[in-house]
């Protein structure tokens, strides 16, 4: 435990560490590094590798032009980021290549650099900004190229067999026959012997072959029983053989038959091991080590098959095959699965883009004059363009980001998914892939993934988990030399980790860093154990090292059953900023670092005396005299519709060192996350007001706008030249009174301040209307007026129904402005409306245990329960809630957040190594509260005292983004559906209530047919009948009784196409044809 001790920056509060782990934490990564060090290795190497995998492009013949690709840079990108988003275009920056035409006929050369397109350009926040709205491209986690050994079981015996996958190319699958016969089968297709295929890779005989695996164990049986099936005995035998498997309907000829299977595995077009794929094959069957692998580069020859690799996994096979104890490879294991970040998938699809353009240059070669061609003639960038557009618009990992707090955002960017092209489907993936392993420690979070369809198919990378070069997820841990820790840092991949023996965090470890105890807990070779500690290669860098940043979040994760852990951290990504932020009383250490990597907060870059300050910017004086301006943004709608504003949180003349935060962001408070509030709360069953998880909240919350929140919304209307004329803005709109256009300028736009409702308009609009013959009257005041006289209709923008709010900003776009709109539209209005929202009866709240609720209840300030010093509690929680779902951090986090608050510091307790409870009963007792956590309670209705003590402290609530503003929803009258007749559903439609089969059963069972038969007919789809029942209602006459529902009609329509001819046979409903009907509209 430390002593407080005060946080920098200017934020006044003191902070007191409660941590079980003995060494000094090790600082996080950066968060987002992940992101930013794929995209530059696309920029740098990845873009280069494609250029020259299609460079040097010649013509058919290949004797008259060749093209190569010499240099490619990137200019500038044409606008900043704000003006992207305002004007919903793209941050990108212009492409240009360098590019050399050679005429081999001539001998001329020339040299031209060309324009391919702008191509999106990665912000220093991980995004991209496509068409004005950001977008995150998410990592895939796919099986890795290389060598897998499978096994299958055969009349009680294993056999073995191998996979060699490569990155682009055909699988090569090995098996063996119940005789040790080994076969192969290339992309699936029918069996081969084996021989066959060491014959097409070099060998020239059987005796070459059996002299090869002369030396290998066991070897005898497999290879005699491979050859006895093999008919051919010659290497062009062997050609003919491994073709008519592949191509079984074709004529075999030896030349065709050797053209194919060399293309196929012998050039690096065709067949691509890839550099990830060398590296596995050769640790796995070569037994080599990562260390010797990594200093090696692999030339491109080694990225294809030879004769030594078949033999080496032949050899592997039938040593499986001669091991008892022989295990096949985990599929599962990370080291067999490989992370692709945003720089391969980019280079991948481009890939495609650029084989399109290799193609429409060799066509152009051929029909364009040789001798007069430029390089700029032949290259046609529209493909590659193409490729790019698709890849950030619609590819299933390109995805909206989830904008609604920095926390959602930073995680999203380390989201990683089993999904998308050329991965898993959820409907395909089974229960393995989907489960926590083993291998995940310290590189994914077991805790947080989705609790939907997408269980363990989508995950997010471990809080210090980084991706190598090779895509393989690796994850620190401290050097042990000697008995002692040492503050080396060693990064392991899950295929290095189980060479080695390594202790766990609460391994017994002094102050000074030496292991004190003679046995400790231990992962020995990937399997937990004890084991002496001077047998311990490694040890774990820190108590969170294995559960991603938001399931860090959690004090006291380790009193939470995992299932409740889970909903607390993606709970905590749906948490909606409120307008005065507060950082948790109770922390866990990581919410500044969080803050910091979310690229919300703004800090300072270097020393310097802050010289300017205002909501808009900040100016820093450093000390050579320079002046550093910061600009501020405030009011900025978020792809989830929460307000992103900026506030200064330094003053005039105050010095500020490098690293400091200089202004908060919307959810964060002295630069650590603050995604709720501190409450006072009570553990109390009330009056049956929070029955099953529901919240009593005390009304002084809403006063205090403790969990009021920003909601920013744009409507935008386009004005177009139509074919009767052109559309006008104007505040003149035909029959609307002056109340209604008080607010609008000359031009019919609103003005920035004003408070809008349901229906008001944001900008005045008319069309001009298409007329019909004029009367003489009407040919006269043409004459008279001119165009005046002219019939217009009322196109207004008006705000939606159920909106509200102030009107924060306008944007208008056209073409004298440079904007580039829609052909056929003058100009483009954007309005932003903003509503302030104050917590309300049926919002969701929650903590950060998985602790959900839905406010039932809020209630008087002195209605509430209070203390005996008349302090009212702000929330009431059922004790109920706690129990049975095993999150008993909410417990602990509430007893130190009481002794937090009273003692005036943050508590700062890390996940699973946090505060014990002997450290919170001291905490208790030093700030002279009951060591139980719990106090005499007073009922506010009654002044009376509840019977038993009742648990009372400070806990961490957020408001989460299902707000019942959103979801609440009535109708008077509305669309009908034009079939059916009966009203639309859901709220996006202005729909009504259905009333369906289970809701008639009630009212059968009730025996109310007079109530049904309304729902059913003048309720629904009776068209005469609902009409004459408005018209009586006017009236105040009787409703007469109902016709036939139109979804009668439908049915007896329906019936007729199947050929049943159905009459309505008399009664006492009148039917009506359906022309009456259509005239009833």
């Amino acid at each position: 435990m430390q002593e407080p001790s005060k946080i920098s920056n200017g934020v006044n509060k003191k902070t007191k560490l409660f941590s079980s782990f003995a060494l000094a934490p090790v600082n996080l990564p950066h968060l987002i590094e992940a992101q930013l060090s794929s995209y530059q290795w696309f920029i740098r190497k990845g873009l280069k590798e494609l250029f020259n995998e299609i460079s040097p492009i010649k013509d058919y013949s290949g004797k008259d032009l060749s093209l190569s690709f010499l240099d490619y840079y990137f200019d500038e990108p044409k606008q900043t980021e704000r003006k992207a988003k305002d004007h919903g275009i793209s941050y990108e920056a212009p492409l240009r290549a360098k590019i050399r035409l050679e005429n081999k006929k001539s001998g001329e050369v020339k040299e031209q650099e060309i324009y391919l397109g702008d191509f999106p350009v990665m912000t220093r926040r991980g995004t991209f900004i496509v068409n004005g709205v950001e977008r995150v491209i998410v990592s895939q986690i796919i099986r890795s190229p290389g060598v897998f050994f499978t096994m299958e079981f055969a009349r009680g015996k294993k056999n073995f067999g191998a996979k060699v996958i490569p990155n682009r190319g055909a699988w090569i699958e090995f098996e063996t026959d119940s005789d040790g016969a080994l076969n192969v089968r290339i992309d699936r297709k029918r069996k081969i012997p084996a021989t066959a295929l060491l014959k097409v890779f070099g060998f020239s005989s059987n005796e070459e072959i059996q002299k090869a695996f002369a030396k290998v164990a066991g070897s005898d049986k497999h290879i005699s029983a491979t050859l006895e099936k093999d008919p051919s005995q010659t290497q062009s035998e062997g050609y003919l053989e491994v073709y008519r498997r592949i191509r079984p309907g074709d004529p075999a000829t030896p030349e065709n038959a050797k053209q194919l299977v060399n293309s196929m595995f012998s050039s690096l077009e065709k067949y691509d091991l890839s550099e990830v794929g060398r590296y596995k094959f050769n640790m796995r069957v070569y037994k080599a080590s990562s260390a010797a692998l990594d200093a090696k580069e692999i030339a491109d020859t080694e990225r294809v098959l030879d004769k030594k690799d078949v033999v080496a996994v032949m050899t592997e096979i039938i040593r499986l095959n001669n091991d008892p104890d022989a295990k096949p490879d985990d599929v599962d294991h990370l080291g067999n699965r490989r992370i692709r970040s945003v720089g391969e998938l980019l280079q991948g699809k481009l890939r495609i883009g650029l084989t399109r353009m290799e193609r429409i240059i060799k066509d152009r070669m051929s029909t364009l004059d040789v001798y007069t061609l430029t390089p700029a003639q032949l290259i046609n960038a529209r493909p590659l363009m193409a490729a790019v557009k698709e890849f950030f618009t619609s590819y299933q990992l390109s995805q909206f980001m989830d904008q609604i707090n920095p926390l959602a955002e930073l995680e999203h960017k380390r989201r990683i998914s089993a999904m998308g092209p050329g991965g898993l489907t959820r409907e395909r993936a089974g229960f393995e892939v989907r489960d926590v392993h083993p291998s995940h420690y310290g590189r994914i979070c077991p805790i947080e993934t989705p609790e939907g369809p997408n269980i363990g198919l989508v995950g997010h990378l471990a809080s210090y988990a980084r991706v190598n070069k090779y895509g393989f997820i690796e994850t620190p841990y401290r050097k042990v030399k000697n008995h002692r820790v040492t503050d080396e840092m060693v990064y392991l991949n899950a295929s290095e980790e189980e060479q080695h023996n390594i202790a766990a965090v609460d391994a017994g470890i002094d102050s000074n860093g030496k292991l004190t105890t003679g046995t400790v807990s231990a992962r020995i070779k990937g399997k937990p154990g004890f084991i002496d500690a001077g047998l311990i290669d490694f040890v774990d860098v820190a108590p969170n090292q294995f559960v991603s940043i938001a399931t860090s979040f959690i004090p006291f994760l380790e009193h939470d059953d995992a299932n409740r852990a889970l909903m607390g951290s993606n709970m905590q990504r749906q948490a909606v900023p409120c307008i005065r932020q507060e950082a948790p009383v109770v922390a866990t250490g990581i919410e500044r670092k969080a803050a910091l990597d979310s690229g919300q907060v703004t800090v300072a870059e270097e020393d310097g005396e802050i010289a300017e300050v205002d909501a808009d910017h900040i100016v820093i004086k450093t000390p050579k005299g320079a002046e550093k301006l910061y600009p501020l943004h405030s009011f900025i709608r978020s792809n989830q519709y929460s307000s992103v504003s900026q506030k200064p949180i330094v003053n005039k003349y105050q010095n500020v060192k490098k690293g400091d935060v200089l202004a908060d962001g919307s959810a964060t408070d002295g630069g650590q996350m603050a995604l709720g509030q501190n409450l006072l709360v009570a553990f109390l069953s009330f009056a049956g007001n929070n029955f099953e998880d529901a919240i009593i909240l005390s009304e002084r919350l809403v006063q205090d706008d403790r969990f009021t929140s920003i909601h920013i919304e744009d409507f935008s209307v386009d004005v177009r030249d139509t074919k009767l004329g052109p559309e006008i803005t104007t505040y003149d709109i035909p029959n609307v009174g002056e109340d209604r256009l008080k607010d609008l300028d000359e031009d019919g736009v609103i003005r920035i301040g004003a408070e809008v409702n349901s229906n008001d308009i944001l900008v005045g609009k008319i069309s001009p209307k298409g007329e019909a013959d004029l009367t003489p009257e009407e040919r006269l005041l043409r004459a008279i007026f001119g165009e005046h006289a002219r019939e217009v209709k009322d196109t207004s923008l008006r705000l939606p129904h159920g909106k509200r709010g102030r009107v924060v900003g306008i944007k208008v776009f056209s073409r004298e402005h440079g904007d580039k709109l829609q052909s056929g539209v003058i100009k483009s209005i954007r309005v932003e409306v903003a509503e302030l929202r104050k917590v309300s009866v049926g919002d969701k709240l929650a903590g950060r245990h998985g602790n959900k609720g839905v406010i039932a209840k809020i209630l008087p300030v002195e209605d509430m329960p209070y203390l005996a010093d008349g302090t009212s509690v702000d929330i009431i929680l059922n004790p109920l809630g706690v129990a049975s779902r095993m999150n008993l951090g909410q417990l602990l986090e509430t007893h130190l957040g009481w002794a937090a608050t009273t003692q005036g510091y943050q508590a700062i307790t890390p996940a699973l190594a946090g505060a014990t409870e002997d450290d919170i009963r001291h905490e208790l007792k030093a700030a002279g509260l009951p060591e139980t956590g719990k106090s005499v309670l007073y009922d506010g209705r009654t002044g009376k005292k509840f019977n038993q003590e009742v648990t009372v402290g400070v806990i961490y609530v957020m408001k989460l983004n299902h707000l019942v503003e959103d979801k609440i929803h009535m109708r008077s009258i509305g669309p009908y559906s034009l079939i059916t007749q009966q009203p639309l559903g859901g709220k996006a439609q202005f729909g009504g209530q259905r009333l369906g089969e289970m809701e008639v059963w009630a009212l059968e069972g009730y025996g109310a047919a007079y109530t049904l038969q309304e729902m059913l007919t003048i309720k629904s789809d009776d068209v005469l009948g609902r009409t004459a029942a408005y018209d009586a209602i006017i009236r105040g006459e009787k409703i007469k009784s109902p016709n036939i529902p139109a979804s009668f009609h439908v049915l007896v329509n329906e019936l007729k196409s199947l050929g049943l001819s159905v009459e309505f046979d008399g009664g006492t409903m009148q039917s009506k044809s359906l022309e009456e009907e259509q005239d009833a509209y």
